[in-house]
């Protein structure tokens, strides 16, 4: 009940104002909108239906007559389209400072790529430096997202130290609807958490009721793994797999589930990228442990096989930490755990850097700048290799692209469905329309994309964010500022069997009532 009361305080909080929002949308730019003869899919079905939006809200699902549009309202053909929420990436990093550079995708980019491609809201992550304040440094990026972003996005916070400030801190951010922290098991001596530490940070959790995440790698592998490759005088683009090979992303998944079961802390494994992970993962969720997982989009498309290019450039574009796996069914397998539930969401882990970025470890792979290109081509990827190449129903594809990212992290219903009261963020989705990505015209700032040359189905006929069409006819219309940091809820959806897991886990059941013992001891010495 406690929680409950804190949780609802955190909401009532907000709607008096005591966070700083954003100044009031001009409605003008976004008139009343009624899309007709589509295909509404959510994630528990899909229904023939017209969609009535209006001030960025959905008004009414079912059949409109055109004589309902409000005056200066605009008319929508989808026939033959489906009609979905937007796409919601779980996993990105938009201008974030990172191995003496910054990724060249700002918040302006990346959110413009996003719509482009069907995404409709991001959550970012904040990562303050060793020992920086974990308030400080959402502020931070709040600042230099909120004049740019073309829509809405949300943060996750990553702890990149340890101590009672931290712990602090969170139920501070908690209260600013911040309700998702990051862990990293890797990056010794600099991001690092470490075991003794991830079970306290993981009690913090719990007592907040927001949800752990970690990067899941063993540190003190990789920087084994590292040494090795410098030993043998490899220092190519293909020493960062052969450096950090499945064994250390398995046992790291392993370890913070088995720490996450102990507290009894829901837990999201970010970047699933491997088989072996994803079965770390499978066999937790056999048990009935609260674990969620997430693959990248680009690890459903590609694998390990390209760090070995003789084009440096192209090996190097694919940098990323935990690296793609050189096993080519790993991205089918990816993609059935997706079907089967086995994983929960599609992220990106969206990070570009430009060649001369990524040239800062021309010499030696331990400096080339981790990331890669994925929020605009994620929809398709999805749609192309899991609806068209597995069978997935489209609404399990509105489930893995949106309603399960939203309800993990706070914000279902408001996103993740197309219902009355919900945010107007929908997607005009042509299942059958195909594209061809390439570099020259996608809406990153960065010169280079994961995806050169391949093919999807799927495609964004147009994009509405909170009722304003930023995506139409293969051209942006957006505006910079016109997206929202949203507050989320506190002991939402991974807390939803809670209070009986505490209960069947508490020890104190299963303490013994007994008699004193009264009988001889042993004293050492004597």
């Amino acid at each position: 009940m406690r929680r409950a009361f804190q949780s609802s305080s955190r909401w009532w909080l907000r709607r008096l104002g005591l966070r700083t929002m954003a100044t009031e949308r001009n409605w003008s730019d976004a008139p009343p909108l009624l899309i007709k003869n589509g295909t509404v899919v959510n994630a528990d079905g899909t229904m023939k239906a017209d969609v009535l939006t209006e001030k960025g809200k959905i008004k009414k699902v079912g059949y409109i007559a055109e004589s309902d549009l409000p005056t200066g309202g605009r008319v929508i053909d989808a026939t033959g389209r489906y009609i979905i929420p937007g796409g919601i990436d779980t996993h990105t990093h938009m201008e974030m400072p990172f191995m003496g550079t910054v990724s060249i995708d700002d918040f302006n980019y990346g959110t413009a790529a996003a719509v482009a491609g069907g995404t409709t809201c991001l959550l970012d992550f904040v990562i303050p430096g060793r020992g920086q304040s974990l308030v400080e440094a959402y502020k931070d990026w709040e600042s230099k997202a909120t004049p740019k972003i073309n829509c809405d996005i949300g943060f996750h916070v990553a702890v990149t130290w340890f101590g009672d400030q931290v712990l602090e801190e969170m139920g501070t951010l908690a209260d600013m609807g911040v309700t998702s922290y990051k862990f990293f098991l890797a990056y010794n001596g600099v991001l690092r958490m470490y075991d003794d530490e991830l079970l306290k940070i993981f009690r913090r959790c719990k007592e907040l009721g927001v949800l752990a995440q970690v990067h899941a790698e063993n540190g003190d592998m990789v920087d084994d793994g590292q040494q090795a490759m410098v030993d043998a005088g490899i220092f190519g683009p293909e020493g960062h797999p052969m450096s950090r090979p499945e064994a250390t992303e398995a046992e790291a998944t392993h370890r913070a589930i088995a720490m996450a079961d102990q507290v009894n802390v829901p837990l999201f494994v970010v970047h699933v990228m491997s088989k072996s992970a994803c079965q770390e993962i499978e066999r937790a969720k056999a048990k009935g442990i609260n674990v969620y997982g997430e693959p990248l989009a680009v690890a459903m498309a590609c694998d390990g096989r390209e760090y070995y290019d003789k084009d440096w450039r192209h090996a190097a574009g694919y940098v990323m930490s935990p690296p793609l796996r050189e096993d080519p069914t790993t991205k089918d397998y990816l993609a059935k755990a997706l079907k089967s539930n086995a994983l929960d969401c599609v992220g990106t882990d969206n990070c570009t850097f430009d060649a001369s970025q990524k040239a800062m470890g021309k010499d030696d792979f331990r400096k080339i700048p981790n990331g890669c290109n994925g929020i605009e081509d994620r929809m398709s990827v999805v749609w192309h290799k899991c609806v068209k190449g597995h069978d997935m129903t489209p609404s399990d594809f509105v489930r893995v692209t949106s309603t399960k990212a939203a309800q993990l992290f706070g914000m279902y219903p408001r996103k993740g469905h197309i219902g009355e009261g919900c945010d107007a963020d929908i997607v005009i989705w042509d299942g059958d329309a195909k594209r061809t990505v390439s570099a020259k015209t996608h809406h990153h700032a960065v010169d280079f994309n994961v995806f050169e040359g391949m093919s999807f189905y799927g495609v964004a006929d147009k994009t509405i964010s909170a009722g304003r069409i930023v995506w139409e006819d293969g051209k942006l219309c957006t505006e910079n500022g016109w997206g929202r940091i949203v507050p989320r809820e506190t002991f939402g959806y991974p807390y939803r069997d809670q209070v009986e897991s505490e209960h069947s886990k508490n020890p104190a059941r299963l303490k013994v009532e007994r008699q004193p013992y009264t009988g001889p001891v042993h004293i050492p010495g004597q």
